[in-house]
């Protein structure tokens, strides 16, 4: 025997164990006990022998008992064998021990049996009645008869009320109780001292008889509903204060009270096949093994899962006994007839490391190596190049292009949009394998509010070379406006290898962006708006009609430089371009709506000038960063967040008093005697109307949190450009950015947009932006919570624009040579926007570059520029 593994294969331990075949009238085989006896060594010195009594009918369970000598007998106590037979019998037996030469052995004698009328289904014994010195037998038949025997006399039987499937059954010696669960999935339980009085179900022929007949009416003590059929049940009594009743269903176990109260319960992730509860080392919690049919044991501690091992078979019953002086030993019977012996846990390991030979750390050697390793880090990483992979060349290509004209009949199915008709246009995805694949997914990804007529599409086979094309439409859904323009179609596929024949997951992606058409229309320019922004740029003003072809809807010279735009959701935008200077004024009442017109603009003036061989064409930003407008979103996003948490609490307390009034009807309807509602349907019918009208407000403001988190990005989106125009940002730098500012895809009260962007610019300035090691130092916390205002994440936002202004430069790096902080003269401070109506003064220039003492206290002027008249 390995003692790191299972004890034995059969055993019969030293504590009785007792086993309850399963609970089936079908089965037919033969279950012989088989027990061995004696010494378990290593060397298996010392054998055993063992007799199998092998009863004459299959027994549908079997339990073993220590039964005292009776009197008049002069036999010393013996082990006594209950066993009720499916068929007609159930028999006792006594084993005695003798010596033999071969070892120890047992003897098997009958002492009684009964002929049973009845199929028997499973049966229990106790001090039924509170009787002492000896042990009553409770047979349950098929069709629902409880049969007692005391020892070798029949005493009586009752019919249980309501039967039609036998199922468990078990004594509660404590409340003196049969408890069963029912076809009808309830707990049941049955007083003896009622069974006892009731009518006898030998005199019962039929149902008027019954109503005739002597004798009280069988009536349950207590039932519980648990909606769903039991596998087993079992009495756990560790006190004499209380005791424990533990049902174990097909999904879930169950752990009441004596009076069938729960006292808690568990929902289980395997179909179990049996359980064993026992006592536990903790006071006041219970173990219990559950076996299931994945060939698992798992020990829980009440509700806590404490252990999973695996098993070598199904276990169809499972016990707690002792092997000699080995305790604790699980005893499982597998579904084939074999009985297992286990432990839980291994013998200790008796090897031990040798002790190394200590030395003294060269840290100059160490300082040297490191070095090494961080410039061949550092190598690798710049020229990803050079090292050729033939596996990370794409076997699938896909393309995207977008029809230049809106469809001629819309497949718009929103209706949320206060628009008249809302347009759609249609975009062709191509695909090309160059081998054949199998199942490709490809899945349309575009900014919400816009919606694609579908976005998932899956090909079952792609032949090599042959290209697929997929068109689908996409539209405005809500009645605001998306934050970007661009969407992204990406394509997923699997490439079998010979280490891995089930496939490598590989994923293709392109991107394209829709047209402003989509949801905007030309409009009559406004004069007057609430927010403007000004870009500078280093070419002679191009003529807007031929910027915006599609939006020209004015014939007259005077109104070239002017453009209005209407946005499908009712905003509308003016673009105006100087006469005099290279600069382009776009105005809004609402400052979010800014942002797809200035990107636009500059996308459109970088391919105007790039189509006419014009490399050195720049666009920037002279005014001041619009962080007030931005710091008013980011208010109102995170309001609409309180107010939603608000919401749900408030919501929550509703259901919890709608739930108790509940309670209380269901109480005062079950009540034989009738009593007064006390207006408590009043109060549920109000109880009602407030979850009603809570829940409401809860799915208008989720709607509003989607809506300002989407304009609160599109504002994020145009606060980035700004500051990559005003300190000339590298795409790099600009792409850190955006991370920062836009970490998420989508707003949750769980993780939200204010303390994931805040934890992420305190990041930066504490590291690439830092002022001094000792800020670099610092630590963040590690966990996000929703914080009580914004204000920290302003200081931080701002203070961020500040260092920019200063020179500081975004970078990944943590090498200490790849911080620059230096100053730079042409966009160190913000400079603030004036009207170019409202200069009248040119400023001095000799205040435009201060000394670098006077940096840190002086606010730098504005450069002086020409200027700029814009046609109104």
């Amino acid at each position: 025997m390995d003692g790191r593994r299972s004890a034995c294969r059969i055993t019969f331990p030293a504590e009785r164990i007792s086993f309850g075949l399963p609970n089936n009238p079908g089965r037919r085989c033969c279950y012989g006990v088989h027990f061995m006896v004696g010494d378990i060594e290593a060397d298996k010195s010392q054998q055993a022998t063992a007799v199998v009594q092998l009863f004459g009918r299959p027994p549908g369970h079997v339990v073993a008992r220590h039964v005292p000598s009776r009197e008049g007998q002069t036999d010393s106590p013996s082990d006594a064998f209950f066993a009720a037979s499916e068929r007609a019998a159930r028999t006792v037996c006594t084993s005695t021990l003798g010596n033999v030469e071969h070892g120890n052995q047992y003897q098997i004698k009958l002492m009684y049996e009964h002929n049973l009328q009845r199929i028997a289904c499973n049966m229990t014994y106790g001090s039924f009645g509170g009787v002492k010195g000896r042990d009553l037998i409770c047979i349950q038949s098929m069709d629902g008869m409880l049969m007692l025997f005391e020892q070798e006399s029949y005493a009586f039987g009752r019919f249980l009320p309501g039967f039609l499937l036998p199922g468990p059954l078990t004594y509660s010696s404590r409340t003196d109780s049969f408890i069963t669960v029912s076809s009808c999935r309830h707990v049941e339980s049955y007083k003896y001292q009622v069974l006892a009085f009731a009518t006898d179900a030998d005199k019962r022929q039929d149902s008027e008889q019954q109503k005739l007949g002597s004798g009280k009416r069988l009536v349950v003590d207590w039932t519980l509903n648990i909606g769903e059929q039991a596998l087993d049940i079992c009495i756990v009594s560790f006190s004499q204060s209380s005791s424990s009743v533990f049902v174990l269903g097909e999904r879930n176990f169950f752990c009441l009270k004596d009076t069938g109260q729960i006292r808690f319960m568990k929902k289980l992730d395997c179909s179990p096949s049996c359980f064993l509860p026992y006592c536990s080392v903790s006071e006041g919690s219970i173990n219990t093994l559950i076996g299931n049919h994945n060939n698992m044991l798992h020990i829980y501690q009440d509700v806590t899962l404490k252990w999973a091992t695996q098993l070598p078979h199904v276990p169809v019953a499972v016990k707690v006994g002792s092997l000699q002086d080995l305790k604790g030993v699980i005893v499982t019977l597998s579904d084939k007839g074999h009985l297992q012996c286990s432990y839980l846990g291994t013998d200790p390991s008796l090897f031990q490391a040798p002790k190394v030979d200590s030395r003294e750390i060269n840290y100059e050697e160490l300082d040297v190596e490191m070095k090494e390793l961080q410039k061949v880090i550092r190598d690798v990483n710049k020229s990803p190049g050079s090292l050729s992979l033939t596996e990370s060349e794409d076997h699938l290509s896909i393309f995207a292009t977008v029809c230049p004209n809106l469809d001629n009949v819309s497949q718009a199915t929103s209706y949320e949009v206060g628009a008249e008709a809302v347009p759609s246009v249609t975009v062709k995805v191509m695909i090309q394998s160059r081998i054949a694949l199998q199942k490709t997914k490809l899945s349309v990804y575009v900014e919400p509010p816009l919606a694609s007529t579908c976005d998932h599409f899956i090909f079952d086979a792609l032949e090599p070379e042959m290209m697929k094309t997929i068109n689908f439409s996409v539209f405005l859904k809500g009645n605001y406006l998306p934050s970007e323009l661009e969407g992204t179609a990406v394509a997923s596929y699997s490439m079998s290898t010979d280490l891995n024949p089930d496939g490598i997951p590989r994923v293709v992606q392109c991107k394209f962006r829709l047209p402003l058409k989509l949801i905007c229309l030309p409009y009559q320019p406004s004069k007057m708006a609430s927010h403007k922004l000004t870009i500078d740029t280093n070419k002679s003003p191009i003529s807007l009609v031929m910027l915006f072809p599609g939006f020209a809807n004015q014939v007259d010279d005077d109104q070239v430089n002017v453009l209005g735009f209407r946005f499908i959701t009712g905003s509308r935008v003016t673009v105006l371009a100087s006469k005099t200077s290279q600069r382009y004024r776009i105005q809004s009442e609402q400052f979010e709506d800014l942002w797809l017109i200035t990107k636009e603009l500059t996308l459109r003036l970088q391919d105007h000038f790039e189509k006419q061989g014009i490399k050195d064409f720049t666009c920037s930003f002279s005014g001041c960063i619009p962080l007030q407008e931005y710091f008013d979103l980011i208010d109102q996003h995170f309001e609409l967040r309180l107010n939603g948490e608000k919401v749900e609490e408030l919501l929550s307390e509703r259901a919890i008093q709608f739930r108790a009034i509940e309670r209380r009807l269901l109480t005062r309807f079950k009540d034989k005697t009738p009593a007064p509602l006390q207006h408590l349907d009043t109060l549920l019918d109000g109880t009602y109307k407030q979850v009603i009208a809570l829940a409401d407000a809860a799915e208008e403001n989720h709607s509003n949190l989607m809506r300002s988190f989407t304009r609160l990005k599109s504002a994020t989106h145009l606060v980035i450009m700004l500051l990559g125009l005003w300190q000339k940002l590298s795409a790099d730098q600009i792409a850190i950015l955006e991370a920062a500012f836009l970490p998420l895809q989508q707003d949750s009260q769980d993780l939200g947009w204010e303390e994931t962007v805040d934890a992420a610019v305190a990041h930066l300035l504490k590291t690439c932006l830092s002022k001094s090691p000792k800020e670099q130092a610092l630590n963040l916390t590690s966990q996000l919570n929703i914080p009580k205002d914004t204000s920290r994440l302003k200081k931080h936002i701002t203070l961020l624009c500040d260092r920019l202004a200063k020179g500081g430069r975004l970078c990944l790096s943590t090498d200490a040579s790849a911080q620059q902080t230096i100053v730079m003269p042409g966009g160190c401070a913000t400079i603030p926007e004036q009207d170019a109506e409202e200069r009248v003064t040119e400023q001095d220039p000799s205040g435009m570059f201060p000394s670098s003492s006077h940096l840190a206290i002086q606010t730098l002027k504005p450069e002086s520029a020409p200027t700029a008249v814009f046609q109104e």
